[in-house]
């Protein structure tokens, strides 16, 4: 398996695929990959000709200048994960941030016409202002045909899908399902930092949103929206940061339902110190 670090090498690599008639998929990831992300490479895998599954954390969509630095980092473990999928098809791309920001570790301005403000976006500044940086810099080093997003991180995914649209860039987004432990709980690289008992009261976070989930199809989004608050305020070990249910178009918060429109709820609680997030489709 070919482990690529510099942009120019993957790059020239990929070009030669695409004149070979070769069709290109694409897996982002921040690496410490875990069965979610292996689920998205096998289904990259299975309609593409060769994958490529980026490992980089971004140092640009962290706020918390400790989460970024306690962010797990276990490349040759991923790439022996990686190994097990396909050895000929996968090439890992894990640049350094000199090579990815050569000596300016500034994240662009980007307009999502108003998505990057909503619920993400008003906890952690200039978030997806990094995620929009890194994920164009990546579409324009291996241009992909196809590109696949799990749908646990859903505002970004719409985020994605906008900067793919104004910017005019020939990609196909594939936004693909949660994957969860079986306890429920979905599965993040942030889990494996969860002291025992943190983790064992996780699987709440999912368990609260499928009874919001039900409750939602009798009550109105501010009464299910209230019902979650108290919940959580009753849980002695996680902290609830925000539950919104919102339209998944606009990502704006629901104030009343209507059976034309489609939408999720969206939650972010602590565990401690480790931020986890999930969500769930409503109708």
């Amino acid at each position: 398996m070919k482990v690529y670090s510099e942009k120019d090498l993957i790059n020239k690599e990929i070009q030669d695929l695409k004149d070979k008639n070769l069709k290109i998929g694409l897996v982002p990831t921040m690496g410490a990959l875990h069965r979610g992300h292996l689920a998205l490479v096998e289904r990259a895998l299975n309609t593409n000709d060769k994958v490529v599954v980026s490992i980089f954390v971004n140092p640009t969509q962290f706020d918390n200048g400790d989460d970024l630095k306690k962010y797990p980092r276990t490349l040759e473990k991923d790439v022996d994960l990686l190994k097990t999928l396909s050895e000929d098809n996968i090439l890992v791309f894990a640049p350094t941030v000199d090579d990815i920001y050569e000596g300016n570790t500034v994240a662009e301005k980007f307009d999502f016409d108003g998505l990057e403000h909503e619920m993400e976006g008003k906890f952690r500044d200039n978030h997806f202002d990094g995620v929009g940086t890194i994920v164009k810099q990546l579409f324009e080093i291996t241009i992909p045909h196809n590109a696949y997003f799990g749908e646990k991180d859903f505002q970004q995914l719409q985020i994605i899908k906008k900067l793919v649209d104004k910017y005019h860039i020939p990609v196909t987004i594939i936004g693909c399902p949660i994957y969860r432990e079986d306890s429920g709980l979905a599965m993040s690289s942030r889990n494996t930092r969860l002291k025992p008992e943190y983790l064992e009261e996780a699987p709440f976070i999912y368990k609260t949103l499928t009874s919001a989930k039900n409750k939602f199809g009798i009550k109105s989004a501010n009464k299910v929206t209230e019902w979650v608050e108290n919940q959580f305020a009753k849980n002695e070990l996680l902290e609830l940061e925000y539950f919104i249910i919102a339209d998944t178009e606009t990502l704006k918060p629901v104030k009343r339902k209507s059976r034309k429109k489609s939408y999720r709820a969206f939650i972010a609680a602590y565990a401690d110190d480790i931020r986890l997030i999930d969500n769930i489709a409503l109708n």
